[in-house]
């Protein structure tokens, strides 16, 4: 059969399309062919199959392949492939075995890893495989995950040392430290090259940030030139296969709410050994709404990091932070973006927990200079922020990466909800507010969100806007405020 391209995007299936009859085949061998393999001249894909009737879309001999399968089997259009079905990855063998609680070897890992990272797996398979591991998941099978997720990408590597980088494990909207700390980190002088996911379970990632003021869709040799020229870049990993297998379980994860925090250690190392870091600065934000909600699980979850990290090689040094409330004022990539520019000019009504909160980050990272003496990172960091250097590096990191030219306007739809009484701002509930968030739009609508009005500690007065809903459509917002009336996530008293 002959390939014809299909403009639909079945993200992040491969999805192959063939006319119900007419190729000598009965609706009863379709049904049976529901996963085939495509393949010719030393490409191949497995592929869910789709039945269409409408002759308009496809010729007899021809097979259609949407977005993702046509770029994955990288064959032009018209070229003639072999369809024969599918047989199961034989690495499902041992998703069932997780499933029934049983702990997998190194090996088996890499199995699984290797043909999810090959497009083998299915969406449900993948979310089998998810939720198996959240059940149940060793130390040794994360370091072991850990490993297989880094053998299946590329991996950057670079002649100056240390080679720095600093994490988040999320959770606490708004907390966008990384675009401060980087233009900090290098305006210093070391090299810090920050490859980022996009969201899973927040409003904003990094990347999708990042993406409101600059290119982060970054090839292999982008990096190394801006990393040579500015000593950082600010770029989304999967675009340079930084841990490929990373990026297609969390398109899983996303909608599924998935992110255990044995998975959340593969995921976070994996892609840091890929970026070729040997320091590394992780932040664990504790809170009663926060993916951490006490010291005891913070200490068990800084000991996984310690000990994947250290058969990795990757020297870490733990911050556990306050995480009782968002960060900053704004939560979605438009608002959070123009938190970070307004610590960087040094404006007079910049969020002053968000530059508290990047400064000691930054401070620590540069106290990993064998040049700089002990303890002295943080006046450091606070100098070249205050001087200006970071906001220029920051341009300049802009400027190499390319500048965005897309506008992304705030929401243009708007809603307060508004303080139901007299008092103090006792607490914001993190998840909460992230969800808000996410059902206006955010982070697909870059302009959607939420911009804070009041924090934790802040008086306010009955009918005063708490905070703003901000959507670009009509009904991103009605669902958004009609989250915040069931439970708008501020506790006043």
């Amino acid at each position: 059969m002959k390939i014809r391209h299909l403009p639909i995007d079945t993200h992040p299936e491969n999805t192959a399309f063939m006319l119900r009859g007419g190729n000598g085949y009965s609706p009863e061998q379709f049904q049976a062919l529901r996963k085939i393999r495509v393949h010719a001249s030393g490409h191949e894909i497995l592929a869910t199959l789709a039945l269409i009737d409408d002759g308009g879309l496809l010729e007899n001999g021809q097979i259609g392949l949407g977005e993702q399968a046509f770029r994955r089997l990288a064959l032009a259009e018209g070229t003639e492939v072999e369809i024969e079905q599918a047989r199961p990855p034989a690495s499902l063998e041992w998703v069932k075995r997780k499933i029934d609680g049983d702990t997998l070897s190194d090996s088996e890992l890499e199995e699984i890893i290797a043909d999810i990272a090959a497009h083998r797996y299915s969406p449900m398979e993948i979310g089998a495989f998810l939720v198996a591991c959240a059940g149940f998941m060793t130390t040794e099978e994360t370091l072991g995950i850990t490993n297989a997720m880094i053998g299946v990408g590329q991996r950057l590597h670079w002649d100056s040392r240390p080679v720095v980088d600093k994490h988040c494990i999320g959770g606490i909207p708004g907390n966008r430290t990384s675009m401060i700390v980087v233009p900090i980190v290098a305006a210093h002088g070391l090299l810090m090259p920050k490859t980022s996911s996009r969201a899973i379970t927040s409003p904003a990632g990094t990347a999708d940030t990042m993406e409101v003021l600059a290119n982060v869709d970054l090839l292999h040799e982008d990096m190394i030139r801006i990393a040579q020229e500015e000593n950082a870049f600010l770029a989304w990993g999967g675009k340079v296969q930084l841990s490929p297998a990373d990026d297609i379980l969390i398109s899983v994860e996303r909608p599924l709410r998935i992110d255990t925090h044995e998975q959340m250690v593969a995921s976070i190392l994996s892609k840091k050994v890929s970026a070729g870091s040997t320091h590394l600065v992780l932040d664990i934000p504790v809170g009663p709404s926060a993916k951490v909600r006490s010291q005891d699980d913070a200490v068990r979850l800084r000991k996984t990091f310690e000990y994947v990290a250290r058969h990795l090689g990757l020297e870490t040094e733990i911050v556990i932070s306050d995480g009782s409330q968002p960060v900053g004022r704004g939560i979605g990539p438009v608002l959070e973006a123009r938190d970070v520019m307004a610590v960087l000019r040094n404006e007079e009504d910049a969020p002053q927990d968000l530059r508290e909160h990047a400064l000691v980050l930054a401070g620590r990272i540069i106290d990993f200079d064998p040049a700089l003496e002990g303890g002295k990172g943080y006046s450091r960091a606070l100098e070249l922020l205050a001087s200006g250097a970071a906001l220029a590096k920051m341009e300049r990191i802009i400027e190499a990466q390319g500048r965005q030219v897309k506008e992304f306007p705030l929401g243009a739809h708007q809603h307060d909800i508004r303080s139901p009484a007299a008092g103090h701002v006792r607490a914001i509930d993190c998840e909460r507010m992230a969800r808000i968030a996410r059902i206006a739009g955010a982070p697909m609508d870059k302009g959607a969100g939420i911009h804070l009005l009041r924090k934790v500690g802040e008086r306010v007065r009955k009918g005063e806007v708490l905070y703003r809903i901000y959507a670009n459509s009509e009904t991103g917002l009605a669902f958004a405020a009609d989250l915040a009336a069931e439970d708008g996530g501020f506790e006043v008293a």
